[in-house]
């Protein structure tokens, strides 16, 4: 009986055209104290291409209303950006109630730190980082980058090194906590008001532990649009125009504002896109957001 059974192997030609990407998990960055400890760890995950080359960074800010930082979070968009060439870091930060301002943005400027003390081990081009994050943590995204050379947000390990950054992208991020409701109905805005609402647990803390008479300094103090300088890296802001739980006027408001301060500041408007869900996730918003990093990071013109 003949046997049609094929016995000669194949052989295919596979073009090159993806970098492999190495995760390293739970890298601990800083170690600052925070309520009821003496050293937190704050750990982060690092997608990197797996080859010698130097690559600029991206630090990814993780959102979770102000109470929580799941570093897990993006997980689509951060292996896009690391296979577009970028060395990604997603960290965890303090979070309200067991930290109030600025605990946080001192987080992320430590992050940022940790990435150029440790740029030749990491292979990290140090000259070229880059922040991103979405919701809370896209507001963090945005006070590093107004806050660019302002020394009284370092705080912890590495001081030697620089926190400022060359990009920032704010994905559906606040940026004036006392307007948060703006462009919403009266009964949102009413809510807003609230001591228990997140904005006020994140700026304020817990009640019984509050200053009375520091209310509005703080929240003043905890607006990036209230930072904006001369020394700012180039902006790339977003949000969706169905987005029910932060106002599309707070990303508006802030571009306004860093183009009137002469910044480079480029914002989108995603019809349909909610705040987070499957719009954030497709390839068209990816696409931008490498293309912004590649023009800001490597000089690249697409």
């Amino acid at each position: 009986m003949e046997n049609d059974t094929e016995v000669e192997s194949k052989e295919i030609d596979i073009p090159i055209d993806k970098l492999g990407i190495q995760l390293i998990s739970n890298v601990t960055y800083s170690q600052p104290s925070s309520f009821g400890y003496g050293s937190f760890p704050l750990k982060m995950d690092i997608l990197r291409p797996m080859d010698n080359n130097k690559y600029p960074a991206v630090v990814f800010i993780t959102g979770g209303g102000f109470i929580s930082a799941n570093k897990d979070s993006y997980i689509q968009q951060r292996l896009a950006i690391a296979e577009g060439g970028y060395i990604v870091a997603s960290i965890e930060y303090r979070v309200a109630p067991l930290a109030v301002f600025p605990a946080p943005l001192e987080d992320v400027k430590a992050a940022i730190r940790f990435l150029r003390a440790n740029s030749e081990k990491l292979n990290i081009d140090a000259n070229n980082i880059a922040v991103m994050g979405d919701s809370a943590g896209g507001y963090l995204s945005a006070f590093t980058g107004v806050t660019n050379g302002i020394k009284k947000f370092d705080k912890g390990e590495n001081l030697e090194q620089s926190s400022k950054v060359q990009a920032a992208i704010d994905i559906y991020g606040l940026s004036d906590l006392e307007q948060i409701a703006s462009g919403f109905s009266k009964e949102i805005q009413e809510l807003h008001k609230s001591e228990g609402t997140p904005e006020a647990l994140w700026v304020k803390g817990p009640v019984f532990f509050r200053d009375p008479n520091g209310g509005d300094k703080k929240f003043s103090e905890a607006n990036p649009i209230n930072y904006i300088d001369k020394d700012l890296p180039q902006f790339l802001l977003m949000h969706g125009d169905e987005d029910k739980l932060v106002s599309p006027d707070q990303t508006k408001i802030l571009h306004e504002a860093l183009i009137k301060a002469g910044a480079n500041s480029t914002r989108y408007v995603v019809k349909g896109a909610d705040h987070g869900g499957i719009h954030w996730a497709q390839p068209k918003v990816v696409k931008i957001i490498i293309n912004f990093l590649d023009k800001a990071l490597k000089n690249k013109y697409k």
